[in-house]
């Protein structure tokens, strides 16, 4: 659309009057001006403004990216450096395992070793001190064909202990020499601990003769009425017959044929009977 011009009213010098008209007479005018908006024109500065920010924004993100990449690098760097280093740690720890399961049955086959070499130790002892009980050893009665045995020929072994039940037909003895007869052989007349032991020594002695007689055993009564045992232990078992078979004394006999629990008999010490020996074997069963 064309701009509407105004113009101003033309002023005269001479008043009111028109002038004459003169060929050269200047027309003076005002200034032409328009109704409508000023246009501005951006200067050189104002233009810059947009394109600096511009370039700022794209020089952060620049950096922002650089810096995004550089992160993701860095964590994909660390994690697989991470997982070489918990690769090795478990290759480690399984060695460090193995090894450890090695060492542990290596100690227990130690230990084992040790145990044995102490029992055998312990059993070279336990001969010894057998051994020591005698003042010349026995070597053919333990030793047949130069290989020993527990127990002296004819002896019977229970529970690392060597019995010998005198069988023989004659001669029988009193309760002393009967005694005397198992020290000679590095015994003694038998002394029973237990009900095992008692059914042991009652299942292998044999009757004879009369129900009177019977096997020495090392149980003996004192002048105060207790009975001890030939190792001096006070006797706690009491395997008493109900009533007494013969002359009652202060030496003990077992009766053959009698209920374990009820077999002991008190008898004169010098009336002649069979016996049973006691020592130690001399060899341990491991």
């Amino acid at each position: 659309m064309e701009e509407e011009l105004n113009y101003a009213s033309v002023v005269f010098k001479n008043g009111g009057k028109p002038p004459k008209e003169k060929a050269e007479d200047p027309t003076v005018y005002s200034t032409v001006k328009s109704k409508g908006p000023a246009s501005t024109v951006p200067t050189d500065g104002e233009a810059a403004a947009p394109s600096q920010r511009f370039s700022l924004w794209a020089v952060c993100l620049g950096i922002l990216c650089v810096l995004l990449v550089a992160s993701i690098s860095a964590i994909i760097y660390i994690s697989v450096v991470m997982d070489e280093d918990r690769e090795n740690f478990k290759t480690n720890l399984n060695n460090l395992t193995a090894e450890n399961q090695q060492l542990l049955m290596e100690r227990s086959i130690l230990e084992n070793k040790t145990e044995e070499l102490s029992r055998v130790r312990d059993d070279l002892n336990w001969t010894l001190n057998v051994i020591l009980k005698f003042n010349t050893f026995p070597v053919n009665e333990y030793c047949p064909e130069k290989k020993c045995q527990p127990c002296q020929k004819g002896w019977i072994l229970f529970q690392e202990k060597c019995y010998l039940f005198y069988y023989k037909k004659s001669p029988w003895m009193t309760w002393k020499k009967s005694r005397e007869y198992c020290q000679n052989t590095g015994a003694d007349l038998v002394v029973i601990d237990n009900l095992q032991e008692q059914e042991f020594i009652s299942n292998h002695t044999k009757y004879y003769y009369d129900k009177f007689h019977g096997y020495w055993m090392g149980l003996q009564q004192t002048a105060d009425k207790n009975w001890f045992w030939v190792d001096g232990r006070n006797d706690t078992l009491r395997y008493w017959m109900m009533e007494i078979l013969g002359d009652p004394g202060p030496c003990a006999l077992m009766i053959p044929k009698s209920q374990p629990t009820a077999s002991w008999d008190p008898a004169d010490c010098r009336m002649l009977n069979k016996f049973v020996c006691e020592s130690e074997a001399l060899i341990r069963s491991s």
